[in-house]
């Protein structure tokens, strides 16, 4: 009988933290653990322990395991393996990692998300520590960020990163496949507490209702019940046009978010830096997403060496009356976290505003004026989001918030 091999993993000289596994099956010999890691001397015996561990797991008796490492976390290593037993077994065990208790809790509706981080799925390198950048989320790309051979064992690896790596308080956030490889994407992240979904090239409703019967499905087999959000991305003319809709198709939507790249090319246009080729469209999300009371999130900006060309372009987002926006840079965050923070002026005009409305609703006065100027529900409410967006990035204190807040609840 011909003996079956499977490889998993990376091994460029880029892809440090990785590993290239090859698994050759046998019919005798039992297990053999060929390693090679440039962390050999401190670990090599727990990391061949742990390979057969895993191979034991699967029932595999006998077989030769070449692990190539360049210094990949346990994590990582296991999901390597487990994507080469798979290509050779049928099997429905999973080897997983132990789950990190803070990676079980839950995101809430409306927490800031004027950040988010992309990070291709299959590369855990980018992953381990970025959460030291502090985006608001963490994506972990299953979609246009992993080559097409590559996007099976992608899937073990951003399953296996949900359960065990530090995301450092950020949101956990998974954009699957698009079509049914997304739906099928949903069968590795639900159980391990994704916070959000992103579904990619959302064009109708229709979709939004399968990703989330797909959800309901597999949290039934698994006696689970927390929540998953779910941001779709507006990448076409069609979902543009359908913008409220997709909004307003679920309770668990609470943000849509615009890929220019995607749409300028379904519009048959190159994307500039000012964006008037993408104004409408971005207007168009924008409302949609204040009808339905969720999130407006602009798309990431390409150049990532221009910061003073990307802070215009947060300026411009912010100005159409977006919440936040994808970076595909660590670099990129505090630009997009200073320039969407409210400034000095409007977090004093914000305070007046919440002072004025809690002096005249204590003395029962219906008609609330600052000035010569009169205010009216729409401009307290825009004053409260300041305030809340102030608080959330840190420029205003905390218990100022608590003290006022319960006058104007």
């Amino acid at each position: 009988m011909e003996a079956k091999t499977a490889t998993a993993g990376n091994n460029g000289e880029r892809d440090r933290s990785d590993c290239l596994v090859t698994l050759e099956m046998n019919n005798s010999g039992g297990l053999q653990i060929e390693l090679s890691s440039k962390v050999q001397a401190l670990y090599g015996e727990s990391i061949k322990t742990l390979c057969i561990e895993i191979l034991h797991f699967f029932g595999i008796e006998n077989a030769v395991l070449k692990v190539d490492d360049k210094g990949a976390l346990p994590f990582v290593i296991a999901a390597r393996i487990e994507a080469a037993v798979k290509q050779l077994i049928k099997t429905k065990k999973e080897f997983l990692p132990e789950l990190r208790a803070e990676n079980q809790l839950a995101s809430t509706r409306g927490q800031q998300r004027i950040s988010r981080l992309y990070l291709p799925g299959n590369t855990p390198s980018f992953m381990l520590n970025a959460g030291i950048h502090r985006p608001n989320g963490i994506i972990l790309d299953l979609e246009d960020a992993v080559g097409v051979d590559k996007k099976p064992e992608a899937r073990f690896m951003v399953r296996n990163a949900l359960r065990s790596l530090d995301f450092m308080e950020t949101e956990r956030m998974v954009r699957i496949n698009q079509g049914s490889a997304g739906l099928d994407d949903l069968e590795f992240v639900v159980p391990h507490f994704v916070n959000l979904i992103l579904i990619p090239k959302c064009e109708g409703a229709a979709q939004v209702y399968q990703v989330n019967d797909r959800i309901e499905a597999i949290q039934k087999k698994f006696g689970l019940s927390y929540t998953v959000w779910l941001m779709p991305i507006i990448e076409s003319a069609m979902g543009v046009l359908k913008a409220l809709e997709i909004a307003l198709a679920a309770e668990n939507v609470v943000a849509l978010a615009i890929g220019l790249e995607d749409y300028t090319a379904d519009l048959g246009t190159q994307r500039t830096k000012e964006g008037t080729e993408s104004f409408f469209a971005r207007c168009q999300v924008v409302n949609a997403c204040r009808a339905a009371g969720i999130q407006a999130i602009d798309s990431v900006f390409s150049d990532i060496s221009d910061m003073e060309a990307l802070k215009e372009n947060v300026l411009r987002s912010k100005a159409l009356g977006f919440d936040g926006m994808g970076c595909i840079h660590p670099r990129q965050i505090k630009v997009i976290h200073e320039n969407f923070a409210p400034d000095d002026k409007d977090i004093e005009n914000a305070k007046r505003i919440v002072i004025a409305f809690i002096a005249a609703t204590e003395k029962g006065i219906g008609v609330v004026s600052l000035g010569n100027k009169m205010i009216d529900a729409p401009v307290v409410k825009r004053a409260r989001l300041t305030i809340e967006q102030a608080i959330a990035m840190g420029k205003l204190d905390t218990n100022w918030y608590q003290n006022k807040q319960e006058n104007y609840e």
